[in-house]
């Protein structure tokens, strides 16, 4: 099947949407599959406002609509909401080629936990945008529900996994985390007000809190939390090696639709702290972690979890099925509409 994936989010940007996006496409191009990504890469592009990291690409609708001519998709996928899929989201609805969406991020709550602006606004563009897919494609059942409740009924699931090649509880310990204060706390993800980070790093459960990842907070969070350690970005066997050497998993966010770092760090035994809200509900289970209003209280339930049970459950998650969900949920352009 030929696979048109139109984003606004890919390299060289590390979250969970390029992450998600890129396995998928190494499990369905292993499975035969030929895919096309259209991404900010492409065109030319300026930073986005106050998250120069991200890119906004200036694109015409027919510039993306000449790629897909050449590509001739049997199936589109739009997986943001930014201008590179606002182009070609315009480009099949006139050309009344069917497309599917998906609600990676919690993206109200982060524009207005950076600008302020009220979540309800960002909203009104969420429907906008997502309404004439013919399905929208969500990670848990409380992002669904919620999609359903802001009135996008058309929700199938798409679930996310993990690399269990790379991660699982067998191999070295990070050394730079071993030997400390314990327990050792860990916070992987991006360095950003949206993510909530000082609530981990003024926590006051006892223990030495490590900090993996970069981003736009990082210098400010530094200076502000001397004794946290920030590693910097990780990536494969070193990543793996950092969550083998946390007693304990945090993590702080409250904006979320998943959360791919909690399951990375269950499949290598390392149990997880979170508040109880979307993402961490749908993934942290009794045996796997805690969830409590107070980080420190979720902190000290969490250390006492089994290891064992939580590298079970990880490993429930694969990339594989994943793909065959969000294989199954497409929708194919008829023969007529291709030629048109």
């Amino acid at each position: 099947m030929r696979i048109a994936i139109v984003t606004d989010a890919w390299e060289p940007q590390v979250n969970g949407v390029v992450r998600t996006l890129q396995s998928v496409r190494r499990v369905l191009e292993g499975q035969g599959h030929q895919i096309m990504v259209i991404s900010p890469d492409r065109f030319y592009s300026v930073p986005c406002p106050t998250y120069p990291e991200i890119r906004l690409a200036m694109v015409r609708s027919r510039t993306i609509g000449d790629l897909l001519d050449a590509f001739s998709p049997q199936a589109v996928h739009l997986a943001t909401e930014g201008p590179v899929c606002v182009a070609a989201r315009r480009w099949c609805l006139r050309h009344d080629f069917p497309f599917t969406t998906a609600y990676h991020t919690q993206f109200p709550d982060y524009v207005e936990a950076r600008s302020g602006v009220p979540a309800e606004w960002v909203w009104r563009y969420i429907r906008w945008f997502h309404a004439p897919a013919q399905s929208i494609l969500a990670s848990t059942a409380s992002i669904r529900q919620a999609l359903v409740d802001h009135g996008l009924p058309h929700v199938r699931h798409w679930g996310r996994g993990v690399d269990l090649g790379c991660f699982h509880p067998e191999g070295a310990r990070h050394p730079a985390m071993t030997g400390q204060p314990g327990p050792v706390q860990l916070y992987v993800g991006r360095v950003a007000v949206e993510k909530n980070l000082e609530a981990f790093l003024a926590s006051g459960h006892p223990g030495t809190k490590f900090v993996v990842g970069d981003g736009p907070a990082r210098a400010a969070l530094a200076a502000n939390y001397p004794e946290a350690r920030f590693m910097g970005p990780m990536f494969g066997e070193e990543l793996a090696q950092a969550y083998r050497a946390a007693d304990v998993f945090v993590f702080p966010s409250k904006t979320d639709t998943f959360g791919l770092v909690m399951i990375e760090a269950l499949a290598c035994g390392t149990p997880v702290a979170a508040y109880p809200v979307t993402g961490p509900v749908d993934i942290v289970t009794d045996t796997t972690g805690a969830l409590a209003d107070d980080l420190d209280t979720a902190i000290a339930q969490a250390l006492t979890r089994d290891r064992a049970a939580c590298a079970a459950y990880g490993r429930s998650f694969t990339w594989e099925a994943s793909a065959g969900q969000f294989l199954s949920a497409l929708v194919p352009i008829t023969e007529e509409a291709r030629a048109a």
